[in-house]
């Protein structure tokens, strides 16, 4: 299931602290197996419920990458949305995703410089209200004067 808000582009000249846009997602077991297929991260804590039983987590778990990428998605659809580059991500994890959660993920605009087009926000990801992830990330936002 993926929830999300419009998509498309908000131009650097119509951003505004406090903006916040975010998107639901359930993580799968095939998000999990393509997620190691594409980044070559084959640990078997995301693969192998045998042996993510002994481990920490005592079961299987998304890769933290996989979990960061719906912050991606965020930002490359809805905010700023298309044409945003990514220029820095910092990333703290705080708890496992497991197969079958719910991911919300969620931007908040928190510094414009708007001679430099870039945009910082706080980014984080919760399943049931309790965040798993949270950073900053900062971004060159498109802009109109370069249609």
């Amino acid at each position: 299931m993926l929830d999300n808000m419009p998509r498309g582009t908000i131009c650097i000249e119509d951003i505004e602290i406090g903006m916040t846009r975010n998107l639901t997602k359930m993580v799968t077991d095939r998000d999990i197996e393509l997620f190691a297929e594409v980044s070559t991260d084959h640990n078997p804590v995301h693969l192998d419920d045998d042996y993510a039983r002994d481990t920490i987590f005592e079961g299987r778990i998304a890769h933290g990458m996989l979990t960061a990428g719906l912050i991606s998605a965020v930002i490359g659809e809805q905010l700023p949305g298309h044409g945003t580059v990514y220029l820095g991500q910092s990333l703290k994890f705080m708890a496992p995703v497991r197969p079958g959660d719910m991911v919300r993920a969620e931007v908040e605009v928190t510094q414009i410089d708007f001679a430099k087009r870039r945009v910082t926000m706080d980014t984080h990801c919760a399943v049931d209200g309790r965040v798993v992830l949270k950073g900053e990330a900062v971004v060159l936002a498109p802009s109109r004067k370069f249609d």
